[in-house]
């Protein structure tokens, strides 16, 4: 009987600038590993975004990404950006790049999870009492909003326009709404209602949507403000958090720090057909890149997300989480937990060592 034929899932990869590049590494070296013996095979497609991209071809997001982007059923990317460009004219600033990925391949909808293992609580600078069950999903719209909106400055004022539709605010809060149902079924809209127009409108619609299609769901709504001060004070009384662009930038960056680092965690931003862009939260990190000690461990993490909710291979995604997880109860720490850890590399070889 002839031997069956594996899945082949095309996927681009986008290293990126400085560290992006390392820790994009690391992530390819995990899905070789990850795919012996198993049934599915990753074909990837390494394009440029970012400065990467500018010094090539003079623009953050060339076509051909673009092109290649919309032929794959995912795109792995590592981080963008840096001093390098930060004398360029805006049209060529490498985060850019982002910006037009997400509007061009509508990447609406943001996911962060934070969620802090036992053996990283001591990372955290809360008190462990306040540590208790820490398990958030944060979901940020993430096509809308001040940093899509219409911009201009003079010498004397400037202006950013944060506008959003009635469509855009009910995928979100749908997406937000189905990840909540396979959760605790709590749902957290944060906002700042009292004050902007748009934030009023998220509340209509997010009620509107919840009491029509997602009944079964306890819905509560935050200030921004309040908000921040409770992610500290109680942070494992939320379940799904769903906010609007800046807000969910701001708030997912604080979260992080519940569980010690910003090189812990992972995230994905998805359209509607399921393709999705999956990147650490951290930055490019340029006072490190080249010297081996980059934290790959968010990355690892973002291509298990990666496998799980656009390549729809959950076991792997179990293995490669279990094999970082493993790594973390055993003490092995990066450089920015553990200043005698070990690098890049040495970590990325144990994760693979566990996955094979």
């Amino acid at each position: 009987m002839a031997s069956k034929e594996p899945k082949h899932y095309r996927v681009v990869g986008l290293p990126g600038d400085y560290i992006g590049a390392e820790v994009y590494a690391a992530a390819v070296r995990a899905l070789e590993v990850l795919t012996q013996g198993r049934d599915f095979r990753i074909d990837l497609d390494e394009q440029l975004i970012g400065g990467a991209a500018v010094d090539a071809t003079g623009e953050p997001l060339p076509q051909a990404t673009l092109d290649a982007c919309e032929g794959a059923d995912a795109a792995l990317l590592g981080a963008v950006g840096g001093p390098d460009w930060d004398d360029r004219p805006a049209e060529q600033r490498p985060e850019l790049g982002l910006l037009k990925i997400r509007a061009g391949l509508g990447l609406f909808c943001n996911l962060r999870p934070v969620v802090l293992h036992p053996a990283l609580q001591r990372f955290s600078p809360l008190k462990p009492d306040r540590l208790v069950n820490v398990d958030v999903m944060i979901v940020r719209e993430l096509t809308g909003g001040s940093y899509f909106g219409n911009k201009w400055r003079n010498a004397n004022e400037a202006e950013d326009v944060c506008r959003y539709t009635r469509f855009e605010i009910e995928r979100v809060t749908r997406a937000a709404c189905d990840i909540a149902m396979k959760r605790d079924r709590r749902l957290t809209l944060i906002d700042k209602a009292n004050v902007l127009e748009t934030s009023r409108l998220w509340r209509e619609v997010v009620r509107a949507v919840v009491d029509a299609e997602f009944p079964e769901l306890d819905l509560e709504f935050l200030y921004v403000d309040a908000a921040a001060m409770h992610l500290l004070s109680r942070p494992g009384d939320f379940d799904v958090m769903l906010t609007e662009n800046m807000f969910g930038d701001i708030i997912s960056d604080e979260a992080s720090m519940l569980c010690g680092s910003l090189g812990l965690l992972p995230s994905a931003s998805l359209n509607e057909r399921r393709f999705g862009l999956y990147e650490p939260i951290h930055g490019s990190a340029p006072d490190i890149a080249g010297k081996g000690i980059a934290n790959p461990y968010a990355m690892l993490l973002s291509a298990a997300m990666m496998l799980r909710h656009s390549l729809g291979e959950d076991e792997a995604a179990d293995a490669l989480e279990t094999a970082v997880h493993g790594c973390w109860e055993d003490g092995i720490l990066s450089r920015d937990l553990d200043p005698d850890g070990p690098g890049t590399d040495e970590i990325t070889d144990e994760v693979c060592k566990r996955l094979g």
